[in-house]
């Protein structure tokens, strides 16, 4: 059974729409109607049409009908990756991707009939269909005999079409939604294009390394995630990513980039070094990389919370090099290494405090937005701040050294040691067994598993480290039925159900493998992954983050995310690994 076969029904079409590879188009169902919303921001158009996230669909109300016009509402409906069968009384109907931009619906040999609205400003119909424009311009196109087809103004915003069929076998309808002016009304045949489909997934679930087979249902699960989230070039975005939901975040935020990269390396180096070349594509003069890239711009500064430039933690030189041990490209090294540097520079002169260590000016620059450790206010010295610039500048230093630089290699560590004594001399607090987090010279109460995160360094002193894992492992504080929530357990500002000030996470988690293993804490690192496996297969979708007690989504958490896709991906392949013959633990 193929990976496309095995998730037949898991796309339900109420909160996991049917879409595809580099597609805008998300197709939804209600009842006996269905709905084709677009993955889209148009920040120039919100007042006018409102947030895209709560914003009506583009095609909406689109019923089947009858030979005498009525709606055909029993739907038998099924799901696949490559197609969306609905069967009902006049016969099949199957909506598949023809390419991003176009859905064609195969038609059953009977009469029938179309119903659906459509938001566009002006129309004109014509014998084989219609064409509208307005913020997005549409076209529908048939190859069946029309008997009737009728366009009918609803408002100044809104038009229906209403469409009588006579269809035999190898017609269809085809839904072409565009920015562009030209239009794509050529109708293939829909076996073939329904092949084809088909085709272009199975592709892509057999180019996927196996796992143990209790992880298969929602790793595949996950791999349809990292396939159809990711939409083509537009505008500001200038290579092929994923988004990190395409139904609740549409752009790219630059640190879910990195932690994308790592799933993808397994499929396609070049997908993988994409996700990051869209974000040093955007780089700065200074040398400063943005928060987010959307279709119509950057986002490099935010007046609120606190009015500063806003970025994201520095983990992509991290991720650059973990994908290089894995799959060499020396090339991609040496494209990438000066826009790494000059990345490196930016914190380290920009934002460095008065002894030594580097500190953030904006709580989104970290990317754990509503972090209690920001509420004291801002800046604030981080231990997962310097972490991460520990790690960077051991691994610019290595990627200094695969390309001959020396004398920069050398440098660089010498910054990893000094940044580390740093850490240790300034945030290391034996009593709550954590690094903190400091503002205006005082540590802040807040207990969090950032504190851990000096793990990833991998040289810590033994004692230090023994410390930092008798807190993780502690059920009254970070060791709970679902770990890691992002605020102890005991400390007064957890919120199981509140983002970061709760919440278990899936990179966060992560991370604290990566660093329990870099530590020599290797039964520990497979205990945290294999809960948090068992956390990601305890629901049918994949979430943004998780109630840490009882493992089931707070209300907000993002359906359909990227990076907790990518990262159970490779907390799967890892557990696979560390379950073969002659692994040593």
């Amino acid at each position: 059974m193929s990976g496309a076969e095995r998730l037949h029904n898991r796309i339900n079409l109420t909160s996991i729409p049917f879409t595809d590879r580099g597609s805008r188009l998300l197709l939804f169902r209600s009842q006996h109607q269905f709905a084709i919303r677009l993955a889209e921001r148009w920040v120039k158009w919100e007042a006018e049409v409102g947030h895209y996230r709560q914003r009506p669909p583009l095609v909406t109300d689109f019923t089947f009908l009858d030979s005498d016009g009525q709606p055909l509402t029993e739907l038998n409906v099924e799901t696949t990756p490559h197609a969306v069968s609905i069967t009902t009384a006049l016969g099949r109907f199957t909506w598949l991707f023809l390419d991003p931009e176009t859905l064609l619906l195969s038609l059953p040999s009977a009469r029938c009939g179309l119903r659906f609205s459509l938001y566009a400003q002006q129309a004109a119909a014509d014998f084989r269909g219609a064409t509208l424009r307005g913020k997005r311009n549409l076209a529908y196109t048939t190859n069946a005999r029309i008997l009737a087809n009728h366009l009918d103004p609803l408002d100044a915003d809104h038009f229906q079409a209403t469409l009588q069929l006579d269809a035999h076998a190898g017609q269809a309808l085809l839904l072409n939604i565009t920015p562009r002016l030209g239009f794509n009304r050529s109708i293939p045949d829909p076996a073939a294009a329904l092949d084809a489909a088909r085709r272009r997934w199975d592709a892509w679930f057999d180019a996927v390394p196996p796992v143990l087979d209790h992880l298969r249902p929602q790793y595949d699960y996950a791999w349809w995630i990292m396939r159809s989230g990711l939409v083509n070039t537009r505008y500001f975005f200038t290579r092929e990513a994923l988004l990190p939901s395409k139904v609740h975040y549409v752009g790219v935020w630059h640190w879910d980039q990195v932690f994308h990269a790592l799933a993808y390396r397994h499929v396609d180096l070049q997908l993988a070094e994409d996700q990051l070349r869209i974000v040093l594509d955007h780089q700065r003069p200074d040398g400063m990389l943005p928060d987010a890239i959307h279709d119509e711009g950057l986002v490099t500064h935010l007046a609120q919370p606190v009015d500063a430039d806003v970025t994201k933690p520095p983990i992509i030189t991290w991720a650059v090099l973990k994908m290089q041990e894995s799959h060499p490209h020396p090339d991609f090294l040496a494209e990438i290494y000066d826009p790494l540097t000059r990345w490196n520079a930016w914190w380290m002169n920009v934002n460095r405090a008065p002894d030594g260590l580097c500190l953030y000016q904006h709580p989104f620059s970290s990317g754990l937005d509503d972090s209690p450790l920001w509420d004291a206010g801002m800046p604030v010295v981080s231990p997962d701040l310097n972490t991460y610039l520990v790690l960077q500048h051991d691994s610019l230093a290595a990627i200094a050294e695969m390309l001959g630089q020396t004398e920069a290699a050398a440098r660089h560590r010498a910054e990893a040691v000094r940044l580390l004594d740093a850490m240790l001399t300034h945030l290391w607090d034996e009593q709550t067994g954590l690094f903190r987090a400091r503002h205006a010279d005082a540590l802040l109460p807040t207990r969090t598993p950032f504190g851990l995160l000096p793990l990833l360094t991998g040289r810590l002193p033994r004692p230090v480290g023994d410390r930092l894992v008798a807190t993780l492992t502690d059920p009254q504080q970070f060791w709970t039925p679902f770990p890691v929530p992002t605020v102890a357990l005991d400390d007064p500002a957890f919120d199981p159900w509140q983002m970061w000030r709760g919440p278990s996470w899936i990179n966060i988690n992560y991370l604290l493998v990566e660093g329990l293993k870099q530590s020599g804490y290797e039964m520990w690192a497979a205990e945290l992954r294999r809960r948090t496996l068992a956390l990601v297969m305890g629901q049918d979708d994949i979430y943004e983050y998780y109630h840490p007690l009882t493992g089931e989504r707070p209300p907000k958490a993002a359906p359909m995310f990227g990076w907790s896709a990518a990262l159970f991906i490779e907390l799967a392949l890892e557990e696979t690994a560390w379950q073969q013959p002659g692994h040593n633990a």
